[in-house]
C-alpha cells in the first residue's frame, strides 16, 4: 500500500470519528406539544397546522408533560391599531407629565415665596382685566351707535321716506362689529376664568413642592370678581 493511500485512509478515519463525536455530544432539541381550541374543540399535537398558528395555545414539554408557556392569539388589525394608539397616548401623557414636572421645578426655583408667585399672576390678571374693561367700553359704544342708527332708520320709515342704502349698509356693519366685539368679550371672560383656575392649581403645586411636609402659609384671599361679569 502506497504512502498516499495510507494518508487518505487516516484522514477519512479522523473525519468519521469527529462527526460521530459531534452527533453523540449534541443535545437533542426539546420537543413540544401544543394544545389549542379550534371550532369549539380542544386539539393537541406536536406541530401547529397553518390554521392554528394565530390561535391562543398552550405549550407542553413532551418529555415532562409540564406546561412551558401560554401564547395568546394574534391580534386583529383593529386591535393592533388600538394598541398602537393607546401606546402613543400613554407616551404623550408621560411626556406631558415630564414637561409639567419641569415647569413646576422651574416655578419653585423662580419664586422664593408664594406671595411672589401670586404677584406674578396678579400682573397677568391686571392686564387681562384692563383688556376686559376696554372691550366692555367698546361694546357699549357700539350698542349706542347701533341704537342711534336704528332710531334714524325707524324715523325715516315712519315718515314714509326711504332709508338710504348707506344707512342700511352702516347698520349691517355696526351689527357685525357688535357681534365681533361680543365674541372677543366671551373669549376674554373665558381666559380670565381660566387664569384664576391656573393660579389656584399653581399655588397647590407650589405648596406641595415647597412644603412637602404639608405645612404651608395661610392662604391669600382669592382674586376679585371679573369686571363686567
Amino acid at each position: 500500500m502506497t504512502t498516499i493511500r495510507l494518508i487518505a485512509i487516516a484522514v477519512l478515519l479522523l473525519f468519521c470519528t469527529g462527526a460521530l463525536a459531534q452527533r453523540r455530544g449534541a443535545a437533542p432539541a426539546a420537543k413540544k406539544l401544543y394544545c389549542w381550541n379550534q371550532d369549539g374543540h380542544r386539539t393537541c399535537g406536536d406541530t401547529l397546522p397553518p390554521g392554528a398558528t394565530d390561535l391562543a395555545r398552550t405549550e407542553i414539554s413532551a418529555s415532562s408533560g409540564l406546561h412551558t408557556g401560554e401564547i395568546g392569539r394574534a391580534l386583529t388589525a383593529e386591535e393592533r391599531a388600538a394598541a398602537a394608539a393607546a401606546a402613543q397616548q400613554a407616551e404623550a401623557e408621560a411626556a406631558a407629565e415630564a414637561a409639567r414636572r419641569r415647569r413646576d421645578l422651574a416655578m419653585v426655583g423662580s419664586y422664593a415665596t408664594e406671595d411672589d408667585l401670586r404677584r406674578a399672576y396678579g400682573e397677568r390678571i391686571s392686564l387681562l382685566d384692563d383688556a376686559l374693561k376696554a372691550s366692555l367700553l367698546g361694546e357699549a359704544n357700539l350698542r349706542r351707535s347701533l341704537v342711534s342708527l336704528l332710531d334714524q332708520a325707524s324715523g325715516l320709515e315712519l315718515s314714509g321716506k326711504p332709508v338710504p342704502a348707506a344707512t342700511v349698509a352702516n347698520l349691517r356693519n355696526q351689527h357685525a362689529e357688535l357681534l365681533k366685539q361680543q365674541r372677543i368679550l366671551a373669549q376674554q371672560r373665558a381666559d380670565r376664568a381660566s387664569l384664576d383656575g391656573e393660579l389656584a392649581d399653581a399655588i397647590t403645586r407650589y405648596r406641595t413642592l415647597k412644603h412637602p411636609e404639608g405645612v404651608a402659609p395661610a392662604a391669600t384671599p382669592t382674586p376679585a370678581a371679573l369686571p363686567g361679569g
